[in-house]
Order: structure tokens, then sequence, then C-alpha cells
């Protein structure tokens, strides 16, 4: 009992509470919002904030499950996470795939009991896995076939991903795979030959896999003209308004005069945060982020291995990315491409996979010392 007792207090001892405190500052902040919205009339029910309750309870309590366990551990796992993530994102293509209103990709499983969107599960689960492959060839990553293995690892979800028609979350995959291998120590004769190739390879995609309405998505960015029906920039102009109508402090988050956004309880809830808390409220939602960021960043410099290390920066990875391709779509500088802002964007497998992703990086934190384990003392 007495060891048992030692356990719970270094497993508490080792917490980042810090990391902790700003995600679920950032879930309780969504709550807030999405209460705003139902009570303002832009959603007809409940439901969404009460999933948004559950979703961050359930997420806080896996973080701290995942916590608890050695990241070493769950990495040793993947044959269990990764063909089970896979199999959810497979069955996307059969009847069971859905396409929910306001959306323009099968991205949503319907089990009959339970609908989620499996690739925020294989976005946890890429991440795991492409840290644990890169990480164990240490390095040999810099040789060719390995090369080739490692980049095959990272086409697969890129590709079955953006079939789907989520081309927001392809791009994610790809920022993630991006990151890690770079912070494996990619050579940079790599790096200055991908760099080199980008032109070319940006011109093929463009002219041959990119449909019209994708090309559309950027053309209007530069020649808003084009637009002639006005389909591409509806959703652009209505968040473009409502994030200026509310100046510098907002019109508060009940009972003001609001500018009506598609989607504004989803990926355009930064336009709601602009129009009901103004700049301030903008910036301080922007410094919140950030400093989730930074702190993921700091606890991977505590990491004793390559692995730790990578789980971190994937994690910062995919944060940061759907952070500012979020924001940059309010304010169109990049094409609406359908990506959520963490932590805060509606959502409840979106809300618990980021939140067991934290657990991933307080796990690698907890079990910076080769000798520690949460609940099993390691002699070795």
């Amino acid at each position: 009992m007495k060891e048992f007792i030692k356990s719970v207090k270094r497993y508490l001892k080792s917490l980042d509470y810090l990391l902790i405190l700003l995600c679920v500052s950032a879930g309780i902040f969504s709550i807030i919002l999405l209460y705003s919205i139902y009570k303002n009339g832009f959603v007809p029910s409940l439901s969404q904030v009460k999933t948004q309750i559950f979703s961050l309870v359930l997420g806080l309590i896996a973080a701290l499950i995942v916590a608890a366990i050695d990241y070493k551990f769950i990495s040793k796992m993947w044959f269990l996470y990764a063909p089970l993530a896979l199999i959810l994102s497979l069955l996307l293509f059969t009847s069971l795939g859905v396409t929910v209103e306001g959306t323009d990709d099968t991205g949503w499983l319907d089990l009959g009991f339970i609908m989620f969107q499996p690739v925020e599960i294989l976005k946890v689960a890429f991440i795991l896995s492409l840290s644990t492959h890169v990480s164990k060839l240490k390095e040999n990553l810099n040789k060719l076939p390995h090369l080739a293995l490692v980049c095959l690892h990272g086409v697969i979800p890129v590709l079955m991903v953006s079939m789907q028609g989520d081309d927001g979350s392809a791009s994610v995959f790809l920022f993630i795979f991006i990151f890690i291998v770079f912070s494996a120590g990619l050579a940079w004769r790599y790096i200055i030959t991908a760099l080199v190739s980008l032109p070319v390879a940006a011109w093929g995609i463009w002219t041959f896999v990119m449909q019209p309405h994708h090309k559309m998505r950027f053309l209007v960015l530069f020649n808003p003209e084009i637009d002639t029906s006005g389909t591409y920039l509806y959703q652009s102009n209505l968040g473009t308004i409502a994030l200026g109508s509310g100046q510098l402090t907002g019109k508060g988050l009940f009972g003001g005069n609001y500018t009506y956004v598609p989607e504004i309880y989803n990926d355009f809830i930064f336009s709601y945060i602009g129009m009901t808390l103004g700049f301030l409220g903008c910036i301080a939602t922007i410094a919140l982020l950030a400093f989730i960021c930074i702190k993921i960043l700091s606890d991977s410099l505590m990491a004793v291995d390559m692995l730790g290390k990578l789980i971190c920066t994937g994690v910062f990875a995919m944060v940061l990315f759907h952070s500012v391709i979020n924001i940059g779509m309010v304010l169109r500088v990049v094409p609406v491409i359908g990506i959520p802002l963490p932590f805060i964007s509606a959502g409840g497998t979106s809300m618990i996979s980021l939140f067991v992703s934290i657990g991933l990086v307080l796990s690698v934190r907890a079990h910076r010392t080769k000798k520690q384990s949460m609940f099993i003392d390691n002699k070795e």
C-alpha cells in the first residue's frame, strides 16, 4: 500500500499542470462560446454544448490515464492501434461513411449507436507510429531504402484521407510528417533536393491532380472578382464581416446584433470570437494556443530519447498547423479547407483526440528518467 501511495505521489508530482491548465482553459472557453452560439440562435439545440462538456471531461480523464503509462510501452503497441485506426478510416469508403450537412467530405463513421470522425483517431495513431518508425532507424534514416519506407508511411494516410475528400486533414498529416522527419535529423541533401523539386511538384499537382473547385479556392484569394457566383467567398466574406464587426472589445457573448456565418460553431468559430470579444479576445485566443504550443515544445526538450522528442514534435505540429490554418481561413489568407480550431471548435472526437495527444506529451515529461515509471519501479 505504501508503494502504491508513493507511486501516486510521484505521478502527481510529475504532471505538467500548466499544460493541463492551458488545455482545460481552452476547452472551457469552447463550451462558453458554444453556449453563447446556442443562446444567440445560431444552432437549434444544446446537443453540441453537451457533447463538448462530455468530451472535455472524457478527454481530460484519458489524458491523465495516458500520462500514467510509459510512452515507450504505448509505442510498442503500434500493432494494435495503427491497424485499428486504418480499419476505421477504411470503413468510411463503405456505406457506414457519412457526409454531414455543411461539409463536402465523407468524414463521419456511423456505427448506429455512435457517430465519430476516424481521421482524428488516425492523427494520434500516425504521430505514434511514425515516431516509433523513425526513432528505430536512428542514423539509418538517411539511407535511401529506409527513407523511402518512411515516406511510404507518410503517404498512406495522406492519400487515404484525400480520397475521402478531406484535403484539410490530408495537409495536417503532411505537415506532421515533415516536422517529425526533419526533427529526426533528415540530411540536408534531401531537404535541398525537396526544396528544389517543390516548384515542379507544385506545378504537377496543380495541373494533373487538383480539380477545378480546388484551384478556385486558391485563385479567389488573389482575384475575388472571378467568383461571379459567390460560391467560394460566401462563407469567407461573412466570416470577415463578423470578425471585424467586434472591433476592439466585441459585442458581448449575449444579446448583440450578430452576423450569421455558416459553420460558425466549427471551422469559423474564430470569427465568432472576433464578433463577440473583439480584437482583444482574438489576441487572447491566439496567445492561449501559442502558450500550449510552447509548452509542448518545452516538454519535448525533457525527453530522454528520440522517441519522446518526436512524439512531442508531432503533437506540436498538429496543434500549430490546425491553429494557423484555421485562423488563416477566417482572415482570408489561406483557402477554406475545413480545419477546426484546436480545443475550441465544436467536435467531440477532435476534443478527445487532442487530449489523448496531450496525454502522450505528459507521459514523455513524466517518464523523463530511465528508472522512473508511474506505477512500476523499473530496475533496469
